[in-house]
């Protein structure tokens, strides 16, 4: 038998998030709260893409768009393709800045996937939804928070991609600094060695457990456990102004770290009122999404998920 697709729209609010946080290499990410808006209509035939905010018109519109690729491997894992779709973004999550706006589109394509099918959400549960996702981005660490929300701990099995979240403390107050220009994940990973000094991974392994603790119980740690020996130092010649903005954020206290693979600066505490990044860079003060990437309309009757379905520990 084959599947039965809902007739209505369905949407999902994507958010950004922020990988690495320093120490955690390709394991840690955090949820913030910059949306992207999508949503989704399952038609006779054809796949078309609008998309406003950011991307609009660089982007693709059609069946090659991410989002749609993302459904429609999602489509595959559960047996059968829709004849077409319709989907609509609304992009507030920057391009190519270390945010995660491509983890954002392909997270936002599998949950679409999910509620246009009907009973789509038990036919793939969470932990399917992100074995798909971190599948298609190649890790989980921006994959992870998108859809869980929180603080996320990201690891891959044999099975694939597995995550759990945590709530982040109050003191936890995300500051990004996005620069004019773009970076590319697969350039700042072409810049990072193939071996390391074992004394720099004993290093990263003990700060990435800080940081675990600082992040939910303790943010007056924050500044030691977000040092990092494993891969900011080495992306630093690659993006100078990114490399100076945390150096001099760190200089005056702030617990401040590359986004991902950068150029993003994100600052996890409080950031003097005094202190300017320069005219290149936008700051915005955000805050920790705790919802990650819930699906609305369809036949969906509510946005929660269970603690044990999201990975998400009670």
């Amino acid at each position: 038998m084959g599947l039965s697709f809902v007739s209505e729209p369905v949407s999902v609010s994507t958010p950004a998030t922020s990988a690495n946080l320093g120490p955690g290499f390709d394991a840690l990410g955090l949820a913030l709260t910059l949306y992207d808006d999508l949503t989704a209509t399952v038609t006779g035939s054809g796949f078309t893409v609008e998309i406003s905010g950011q991307g609009a018109g660089e982007l693709p519109t059609d069946e090659t768009h991410l989002v749609v690729r993302s459904m429609l491997a999602t489509f595959d894992e559960l047996g059968e393709r829709p004849p077409g779709l319709a989907v609509r973004c609304v992009n507030r999550i920057p391009q190519a800045r270390g945010l995660g706006s491509s983890s954002a589109a392909i997270v936002g394509g599998v949950q679409l996937a999910r509620g246009l099918v009907k009973n789509g959400l038990t036919l793939l549960d969470d932990a399917d939804a992100l074995r798909i996702a971190a599948r298609i981005e190649g890790h989980p660490d921006n994959v992870a928070p998108c859809l869980l929300g929180g603080f996320t701990i990201a690891w891959t099995e044999g099975t694939g991609a597995r995550a759990v979240s945590l709530s982040p403390a109050a003191g936890v107050r995300p500051t990004v600094f996005v620069p004019d220009e773009r970076g590319y994940t697969a350039t700042a990973r072409a810049a990072l060695p193939p071996q390391v000094p074992h004394a720099d991974g004993a290093f990263n392994a003990g700060r990435a457990a800080l940081l675990t603790h600082a992040l939910t119980s303790d943010p007056s740690l924050l500044f030691p456990a977000t040092e990092d020996r494993l891969h900011q130092g080495y992306r630093g010649p690659g993006m100078p102004g990114t490399a100076s903005l945390v150096a001099a954020l760190r200089s005056v206290g702030v617990a401040a770290v590359v986004s991902g693979a950068g150029p993003t600066v994100l600052a996890l505490t409080e950031v003097p009122a005094d202190f300017h990044p320069g005219s290149h860079w936008r700051g915005e003060v955000l805050g920790v999404d705790d919802a990650g990437a819930c699906v609305k309309g369809g036949m969906v009757e509510h946005a929660e998920r269970g603690p044990v379905a999201a990975g998400r520990t009670s």
